[in-house]
C-alpha cells in the first residue's frame, strides 16, 4: 500500500537534488541551462534539444544552436530564468560568462535554495496527506482493519521523516557549498 508513497517521496528528493544542481556557484556547468525551455519551431523545447552546449573554460559556456535563427529565443529564455546570467549573442553562438560570486549573490542563492527546500517539503507533506486519505478510505471501506491502518500510518510517517531528513541534509550540504569562498 505504501509503494506509491515511497515512489513519490523518492521523486521529490530526486527533483530537489536536480534543482540544487542547477544553482550557479561561480563555475560554468552545462546542467545549469540545458533544461531551460526555449520556443523553437513553435514549440517549447529544452536548450539541449536545439543546441550544443560546451564548457570553454571554468567561467564560460558556449552554446551553438543547430539553427542560427533560434539564437535570440535561446538567449531570451536564459535571461528570463532566475539564474542571473547575461548571455551574449555572437554571429552563430551564445557565450555566457559566469561572474565570480560576491557575498551578496551567495546570500541570494542560499535564500533561493531554502525556497527550493520548502517546495520539496510541501511536496512531501502532500504525499503524506494523499496516502493518509487512501489508508483512511481503505479502513472506512473495511478493506483493512484499524490495527493494520495504524501500522501503515506509522510506516508512512517513518518514510516521510526519512525524506524530510534527506532533504534537510541536501540543503545543509548545498548551503555550505554556496557560502564557501
Amino acid at each position: 500500500m505504501l509503494d506509491k508513497a515511497t515512489l513519490w517521496l523518492q521523486k521529490a528528493i530526486e527533483h530537489l537534488e536536480n534543482e540544487f544542481s542547477k544553482l550557479q556557484l561561480g563555475r560554468a556547468n552545462p546542467s545549469l541551462i540545458e533544461n531551460i525551455r526555449t520556443e523553437t519551431y513553435g514549440m517549447l523545447q529544452p536548450i539541449k534539444n536545439v543546441a550544443n552546449i560546451s564548457v570553454m573554460d571554468s567561467q564560460t559556456l558556449s552554446i551553438q544552436p543547430w539553427d542560427r535563427s533560434s539564437i535570440h529565443s535561446i538567449a531570451k529564455a536564459i535571461t528570463e530564468e532566475w539564474l542571473g546570467l547575461n548571455p551574449q549573442t555572437m554571429a552563430d553562438s551564445i557565450i555566457i560568462k559566469f561572474p565570480v560570486l560576491t557575498q551578496e549573490r551567495r546570500k541570494e542563492i542560499a535564500k533561493y535554495a531554502k525556497t527550493i527546500l520548502e517546495d520539496a517539503k510541501i511536496t512531501i507533506r502532500n504525499v503524506r496527506w494523499d496516502e493518509l486519505r487512501v489508508i483512511k478510505k481503505a479502513e472506512t471501506d473495511k478493506e483493512i482493519s484499524e490495527d493494520i491502518a495504524k501500522d501503515f500510518e506509522t510506516k508512512l510517517q517513518k518514510l516521510v521523516d526519512e525524506a524530510n531528513k534527506k532533504a534537510d541534509e541536501l540543503y545543509k550540504k548545498k548551503d555550505e557549498d554556496i557560502m564557501k569562498i
